[in-house]
């Protein structure tokens, strides 16, 4: 019986002290994991957007948007300016259905809705198949595309879109994802542009 409560002690003593280990490096490593997201972010929307003479990163509109659960998740939509004039929009979707989970996309788009660009910001997909489709030969079929001059859907469905050999499910999330993006950006045009 007293070797049970001296394991109990010394298994209790092991995990404060591990549960205090991992509070510091959360504590130490907060700042560094803040400021590479943001770095990213900055990256993909200069990789997405028009040319643009403000800073997009500080000129935003939050709206909520409903997740594929049906919970509301606010949706920051950065507007790049050329002149004082909004030359394009970026936002993040996210493509929950993804071969091995969620996929993030940041999206480009002109002041008509057509798309500038794509980027993949985080994905877990099979390396040498789906993430193929964060390739630049893969999402530069997206340019010039809005939601009325394109089918949105891959080829394999009929659609307009390439998808990826092997990988079908991956394209398949990515082009649904990037066209409810495109929908909700037409619903909400005059909140986010004007707001």
């Amino acid at each position: 019986m007293k070797d049970i409560g001296r394991l109990a002690l010394v298994l209790t003593l092991v995990t404060a002290v591990s549960a205090l280990l991992l509070a510091l490096v959360e504590l130490v490593t907060r700042d560094a994991i803040a400021h590479q997201r943001e770095l990213v972010t900055l990256n993909a929307l200069q990789s997405v957007l028009p040319p643009a003479d403000n800073e997009p990163n500080k000129d935003t509109v939050a709206l909520p948007v409903k997740d594929s659960k049906g919970n509301d998740v606010e949706t920051v939509f950065y507007r790049g300016r050329k002149d004082g004039k909004i030359s394009g929009i970026a936002f993040e979707t996210v493509a929950p259905d993804g071969y091995s989970g969620n996929i993030k996309i940041m999206v480009g788009i002109d002041a008509e809705g057509k798309v500038t660009g794509i980027s993949i910001l985080q994905h877990a997909e099979t390396p040498g198949l789906g993430a193929k489709a964060a390739d630049a030969s893969w999402t530069d079929q997206f340019k010039g595309k809005g939601l009325g001059d394109a089918k949105w859907s891959v080829k394999k469905d009929g659609g307009d879109f390439d998808q990826i050999t092997a990988a079908t499910i991956t394209p398949r999330a990515i082009v649904g994802a990037i066209r409810r993006g495109l929908e909700f950006f037409k619903a909400n045009q005059a909140a986010i542009v004007g707001g």
